[in-house]
């Protein structure tokens, strides 16, 4: 059969012909596109002319399509459905794909084309041409396109042993998360949970082979959305401390050596590009410019934040008091005894809502209902159209005028080949130089009930189900000439925006009661449950910040270290860098620590962690400014068309300027998160 990968596929919108990729075709394919790149590459650096827009941008921006086919496909799956074939390809290639990306980011003669367009730009080049011939100087700067050559080889030496690390670490973690599943031998220890979720349980159990037991399998987090309601304390106990373990636990899947070593290689590569830290290596490139900028803003939120949790602390221990018990609060009570504390208070009860919450319901006739709400656009399964696996669903995307806008791929399921989490990624990004359509995916971890019935998400489920779609609407409406600049190919510190943005439409009036309706009676969700869910949302936000903002310092303080350095107690650094900022509890854990903080330690969130809420204070104006509006419509075409559509062509807060009139302001962040007492 011939490599499906070497030619573009003939399917609608060129989606990957997954039904004919084989193990045996990355290979091939990764080595004919690693030599196919190359060759063109060569051919741009080796030519006698004067660089030009067009003899050097656009032959390299059209490089590498063999290359990019197999690599979206490869990444994807390495990610959502792994195999052990696929995890020893990973590891061994890691390093290849940190070569080759150096041996075009690092090469000498490119460099000195770039910067020679970069300094005398033509003034016939269109903005999105400038600000391409920008970015890609900018980036080849701060990768150290500029040292000498000893130093240059020096750093790809480190880019390779860093890319094996980060492989690593995501392989140690995916198999310590499943090896600390929780197993249940007595049903009756799941008291609380939904029939959906009992049902889940011994299904994940019935997998793995465990027959007539319960399997409590982990998400990504500290904790499990399960803590709510699980009514044995034990139980909940055994679920939070398998959480934390992860990756500490002195065996072959101990992330702890790993994290020393990276952390190490990532501060000798930042003095080797001339920045004092990692840190500062990152925030270069990115809207906060500096770590101190970032530590001004985390630090300046975390003191209120660690205030009101400890509020909240007390307040859920006088619950624990008043209901007879005699126990001091623990991290694995507090979802608990929070779920009923938000009742005493707001009379909502978020683990009682699931039945309102079901997910073909949800997704159909709320997220995409809301889709076509603000941006008129509409969806249409293609069951003619095939995923990488049974649980993918392919949805084909159209403008009200009936024409094309891309593919959206939902993969909603947990399994053990998934990594944890939920998260959007590209499989074909648009772009007018190729003409390459859209393909987009997201990705959740929603534990699967018994075929038959009916999936029931938790309110936060239901969050990161508009928020992952909130990503994937800016895949799908970025229109862009050049390929590096398509979708959400944006600073780190604003891509968030967009989805935290998306999420405003799970609770908005005539979405809400359009999908929120009770599974057996069609009811819709009440209004009064509605007006109190946003009454409360302010409510437990002293915990949800302080948790947040843990695991955002202490990603900044593992990439402060300078180089040389030296750190030996993993556990020590951890306790002193959350100690130093007021933010160590035993009652509010990070919410990832150290041993399986993916985003950072291998999810390119590396310094980058404190993304999440510096893109919020946009994200907070933005929702006010919706609030203003007299049409959702006529506000959605001018956020589509001023913000997402753009993509990476523009710079990103000049393109927030252009869509809000000015730039964004904290009040509303402080105010959506109860700082502002």
């Amino acid at each position: 059969m011939t490599n499906p990968f070497l030619t573009p596929s003939a399917l609608p919108y060129q989606l990957p012909p997954f039904a004919d990729i084989r193990d045996e075709h990355y290979e091939e394919a990764l080595e004919a596109g690693f030599a196919e790149q190359s060759e063109e590459v060569r051919a741009v650096v080796e030519q006698a002319e004067a660089p030009t827009f067009e003899n050097t941008m656009e032959p390299l921006e059209r490089s590498g399509q063999t290359l990019s086919r197999v690599a979206h496909v490869f990444w994807s799956m390495t990610s959502t459905d792994s195999s052990p074939f696929l995890e020893e390809l990973e590891e061994r290639y890691a390093p290849r794909f940190a070569a080759h990306a150096d041996s075009i980011t690092l090469d000498p003669r490119l460099y000195a084309r770039v910067a020679a367009l970069h300094a005398e730009p033509d003034p016939a080049w269109t903005p999105e041409q400038r600000y391409l011939v920008e970015r890609r100087h900018t980036e080849m700067t701060v990768a150290g396109a500029g040292l000498d050559d000893a130093a240059r080889e020096r750093l790809k030496e480190l880019n390779q042993q860093i890319a094996t690390l980060t492989t690593r670490f995501d392989k140690h973690l995916q198999a310590d998360t499943n090896d600390l599943a929780v197993v249940i031998d007595d049903p009756a220890e799941l008291d609380g949970l939904s029939d959906g979720e009992r049902s889940a349980a011994m299904a994940a159990a019935a997998d793995r082979g465990l027959e007539g037991k319960a399997l409590i399998t982990l998400p990504l987090f500290s904790g499990h959305p399960w803590l709510a309601s699980l009514t044995d304390r034990d139980v909940r106990r055994r679920v939070m401390e398998a959480s934390l373990a992860r990756g500490t636990r002195g065996n072959e899947h101990d992330n702890r050596e790993t994290v020393l070593e990276l952390t190490a290689l990532r501060a000798e590569r930042a003095r080797l590009l001339g920045f004092a830290t990692h840190a500062h290596a990152i925030t270069a490139d990115e809207t906060a410019r500096t770590p101190e900028a970032v530590l001004a803003m985390l630090t300046r939120l975390a003191a209120p934040a660690a205030v009101n949790a400890r509020a909240e602390a007390q307040a859920l221990q006088a619950q624990i008091e008043a209901a007879g018990e005699s126990y001091e609060l623990a991290a694995w009570d507090w979802d608990f005894w929070t779920e009923k504390e938000r009742t005493a208070r707001y009379d909502v009860d978020t683990a009682a809502l699931r039945p309102y919450f079901e997910a073909e319901r949800v997704l159909q006739d709320g997220v995409f209902h809301a889709a076509t709400q603000v941006y008129g656009i509409t969806f249409q399964e293609r069951d003619d159209l095939v995923g990488y696996h049974p649980d993918v669903r392919v949805f084909e995307v159209r403008n009200e005028d009936g024409s094309e806008v891309g593919l959206y791929l939902l993969d909603l399921y947990t399994r053990d080949s998934k990594r944890g989490g939920a998260w959007m990624n590209s499989l074909i990004q648009q772009n007018g130089l190729l003409g390459h359509p859209t393909v987009v995916m997201n990705n959740l971890n929603v534990p699967k009930p018994p075929a038959g019935t009916p999936t029931l998400l938790t309110f936060d489920e239901t969050t990161t189900l508009f928020h992952e779609f909130g990503h994937a609407l800016h895949g799908l409406f970025a229109q862009v000439t050049y390929p590096s600049l398509g979708g959400t190919n944006v600073f780190r510190d604003f891509v968030e925006f967009p989805s935290q943005v998306n999420e405003m439409w799970m609770l908005w009036p005539g979405i809400v009661e359009h999908y929120a309706r009770h599974i057996e009676t069609g009811e819709p969700l009440p209004a009064d449950v509605i007006e109190r869910l946003q009454a409360s949302e302010t409510f437990n936000q002293g915990h949800d910040t302080s948790e947040y903002l843990a695991a955002a310092l202490l990603d900044q303080a593992w990439h402060a270290r300078v180089a040389g350095d030296a750190v030996v107690d993993v556990a020590a650094f951890e306790r002193d860098a959350l100690e130093q900022v007021g933010l160590l509890s035993a009652t509010v854990p990070t919410r990832y620590s150290t041993g399986y903080f993916q985003h950072v330690f291998s999810g390119g969130y590396s310094a980058g962690y404190y993304s999440y809420i510096w893109s919020e204070v946009m994200d907070a104006d933005t929702v006010e400014w919706f609030k203003q509006q007299p049409s959702i419509r006529e506000a959605g075409q001018r956020f589509r068309d001023r913000l997402l559509g753009v993509g990476g062509s523009k710079d990103p807060l000049e393109a927030f300027r252009d869509f809000r009139g000015r730039d964004a302001e904290l009040q509303p962040l402080l105010e959506r998160r109860g700082l502002t007492g």
